[in-house]
């Protein structure tokens, strides 16, 4: 016996869901029990579109249908449901039981796993259940409806036995709201309106036909990229309906030509196809406070009435509709604004630093306009050398975008001219104050002009209104920045700071470790204020760092749980790398997987989660910043490489101790301590540190100047050699003293002769310089 003869004898019916094209083919008994054809006899199969069939189903059930077939698709088992068949008047018909079971299954990383677009085709066997009796009618919604004959006009009677099917009407549009209501809300873009729209299956009367118009100036224009339009002022019903702010309902093609003969002219040349499911039409405008922004037009192939109910429907959604078309429209414009302002106030070319690689990332905050002050940019300087910019204007809106974008304009013109490092901060400093000061309606000091130059940039001001004055000089703008010169032949980086935070370095193979800089108040705060340099040396091999705060303290951070973050993601890094690969093979050149590029997508991802993920942090909702990262290496060819391009292996560290900073001896140490952090004999890592704090304290104890302190491994692992160097600018050199066993000082020359595998004195011009070898050590075990 074939499957058909089996499933007629049993009175079932058998239906195919294919989702890729939303066709759905019913065998005859299928039709049949659906209400879609009178004649079960009827030899021919049907495939008709989604909604068409939907819109026999309860809405009700319908929902329910939906979270059944979620079930069954992330479970991957056939799933039973019953569902309740509906007339063209709303009224139940009978109650049906449907199995059914997703077929062609596509990989979950496509579509998404639980999903109805992960599968391709549903196919369902389907049966009626019989009518349940008075005794049972309380628990079955189907059986509450009433008689199955009621209209839903009668509803308006108040008696008679269509009552209660005109109240089963009435909830089965109920239901239909909400869950129209519902897929509009989850709506994010306009295509996916159109996905919605397309897909109402409304009760009793769904729609054969649909398009809907955007308002262009003084044009309709469809959305679904056909590119058709219609001009406001012509005789035509979504014309009308636009001009009007009223619907347009045409019941029949002779009332459509006889009220619009121009329009009827150019739908009697569409296809027949077209023409056939546009029999009656419903032109309905899309009005969001008190403003048409479209027209929605719903087309049927068989006869409408338009009743009261079914136009409340129609105006009800067509609502819905044009408060989500106005809030996608709106988000899509806020999108492309966002992208706009992201492409024009970061460089327009990847930045290039001869002799250097360079990586650079620059994450919006996630929300509003995906906007704000954070920024980077890379300057060619008239020496031939480099600036980097990194840096954060106060704030999250278009008034810290706008400041920003101003900002950077000044950094690069004071860069441009030629002037030190310190010198384009104090500048761009009094501009931003001057910009605030202009704002306030304040005169500015006589400094500002003077030192900015004549050929400074002009701020931009002037608010629109009194209010936007008062508003802006209540709430003045300050700014962060780190402003590094770099001179590529000999890896010298020359830095100035404004509140920013500090630079990070990693060593070759080794941790990274902030490198403490002298910096001053924010640009903008003071415009007389002084921005202190600080020179440091990039050596081959190493990594230099720079970010905004929102890469440290994203996820509720503080700026030491931050830092210690970054660590962590740049230690993992570097240990997944293979130690035994060459030093320049593909993994390691910019855009491998551990070139600086991989390592700026990981500092990201460690920050961010992966795509569509939350923060990682103590407080994961706290994403509230931008994030801007750039990160520098010397390139194969630098100064001090190894042969073949790779990284030599020395370590070189530089760092400058002024007489009122006694507090940066800490730092000395911990330096040092970093720089050691795999040599093999912890003991004489803590004499080293023991000696570099005796040399550092007694320059700033018994001499008036600064130190310079300078650090250097060379040599192979296991057999290296540590010199440390301090110089000063006193030419009285240290001498042998015997202190006794209660003195307070005298031992320095004595630990370094202890401990030092060879030290010395050495005059330089008018001072001196103090240093001290150590060969490493590997302990016996």
């Amino acid at each position: 016996m074939r499957t058909e003869e089996a499933l007629s004898a049993t009175g079932a019916g058998l239906w195919t869901w294919d989702i890729a094209t939303g066709l759905v083919t019913l065998d005859v008994h299928a039709a049949y029990l659906l209400g879609i054809t009178a004649d079960p006899a009827r030899p021919a199969p049907l495939t008709l579109q989604g909604n068409t069939v939907r819109s026999h189903f309860h809405a009700v059930d319908y929902v329910t249908f939906r979270g059944v077939l979620t079930l069954a698709l992330s479970e991957g088992a056939p799933v039973e449901t019953s569902l309740r068949v509906v007339g063209r008047e709303g009224s139940v018909i009978r109650t049906v039981r449907t199995l059914i079971r997703p077929l062609d299954t596509t990989p979950a990383e496509i579509c998404g796993p639980g999903s109805p677009e992960s599968t391709t085709r549903i196919v369902g066997l389907l049966y009626e259940v019989p009518e349940p009796g008075p005794e049972d009618a309380g628990g079955d919604p189907a059986a509450r409806s009433g008689p199955r004959n009621g209209s839903a006009a009668d509803e308006e009677s108040g008696g008679g036995p269509a009552a209660s099917g005109g109240w089963d009407w009435r909830r089965n549009r109920e239901a239909f709201l909400l869950d129209a209501g519902r897929a509009l809300a989850e709506a994010h873009t306009t295509a996916d309106v159109l996905r919605v729209a397309s897909s109402l299956a409304m009760p009793g009367f769904a729609p054969d036909l649909l398009t809907v118009y955007s308002l262009d100036g003084d044009r309709l224009r469809t959305l679904d990229g056909s590119e058709r339009s219609v001009g406001t002022g012509m005789d035509h019903p979504v014309a009308e309906a636009a001009r009007t702010s009223r619907a347009i309902y045409l019941a029949d093609p002779d009332e459509y030509a006889r009220r619009y003969p121009d329009a009827a002219l150019y739908v009697s040349r569409q296809p027949r196809e077209r023409r056939a499911r546009g029999h009656c039409r419903a032109y309905l405008p899309l009005v969001v406070a008190g403003s048409v922004i479209g027209v929605w037009m719903t087309g049927y192939a068989r006869p409408v009435a338009f009743t009261p109910d079914e136009r409340a429907v129609l105006t009800t959604v067509a609502r819905m509709l044009a408060q989500t078309l106005s809030r996608v429209m709106v988000n899509e414009s806020e999108r492309e604004l966002s992208a706009g302002l992201q492409r024009t106030m970061r460089p327009a070319r990847k930045p290039v630093i001869p002799g250097m690689e360079l990586a650079a990332r620059y994450i919006p905050t996630g929300g509003g306009l995906q906007v704000g002050g954070d920024w980077y940019d890379v300057i060619p300087l008239p020496s031939g050398r480099t600036a980097l910019v990194i840096g954060d204007v106060q704030g999250h809106d278009v008034r810290a975008a706008g400041i920003m974008g101003q900002l950077r304009i000044a950094l690069r013109a004071y860069a441009s001219e030629g002037h030190h490092p310190d010198a384009v901060l104090a500048r761009a400093s009094r501009f931003l104050y001057g910009m605030a000061g202009a704002s306030a309606g304040d005169p500015q000091p006589e400094s500002a002009g003077r030192s900015a130059g004549e050929g400074a940039p002009t701020a931009v001001t002037g608010p629109e209104s009194p209010g936007d004055a008062e508003a802006e000089a209540d709430n003045p703008r300050f700014a962060t920045c780190l402003y590094i010169e770099v001179d590529p032949a000999s890896g010298t980086l020359d830095i100035a700071r404004a509140g920013h935070p500090d630079p990070a370095v990693q060593m070759p193979g080794g941790p990274m470790r902030v490198r403490p800089t002298a910096g001053g108040l924010p640009l903008g705060i003071d415009p007389d204020s002084d921005y202190p340099t600080t020179r440091l040396v990039l050596e081959p091999g190493e990594r230099l760092l720079m970010c905004t705060d929102g890469l440290i303290e994203t996820g509720g951070h503080d700026l030491e749980t931050g830092w210690d973050r970054i660590r962590e993601v740049v230690d993992e890094y570097e240990a997944a790398r293979d130690p035994a690969a060459p030093a320049q093979d593909a993994q390691d050149t910019q855009d491998g997987p551990y070139g600086l590029e991989g390592l700026a997508d990981a500092l990201v991802q460690a920050v961010l989660g992966p795509p569509g993920s939350r923060p990682r942090g103590p407080l994961p909702e706290r994403h509230e910043d931008d994030i801007a990262l750039l990160l520098l290496t010397p390139g194969p060819g630098a100064r001090g490489a190894a042969p073949g391009g790779a990284a030599g292996s020395a370590r070189r560290g530089v760092l400058s101790i002024a007489q009122a900073e006694p507090d940066r001896i800490a730092e000395a140490r911990h330096g040092l301590r970093a720089m050691l952090h795999d040599w093999s004999d912890g003991d004489q890592v803590d004499g080293a540190v023991l000696m570099l704090s005796e040399m550092l304290t007694n320059v700033l104890v018994h001499t008036d100047s600064d130190a310079l302190l300078t650090e250097e491994i060379t040599g192979e692992l296991g057999a290296r050699t540590l010199r440390v160097e301090v110089r000063d600018g006193s030419d009285e050199l240290p001498h042998r003293r015997s202190p006794g066993e209660l003195a307070s000082s005298g031992r320095g020359l004595v630990l370094m002769e202890m401990l030092a595998d060879r030290w010395g004195v050495e005059p330089h011009g008018e001072g001196k310089c103090i240093w001290f070898e150590m060969r490493e050590r590997v302990p016996e075990t």
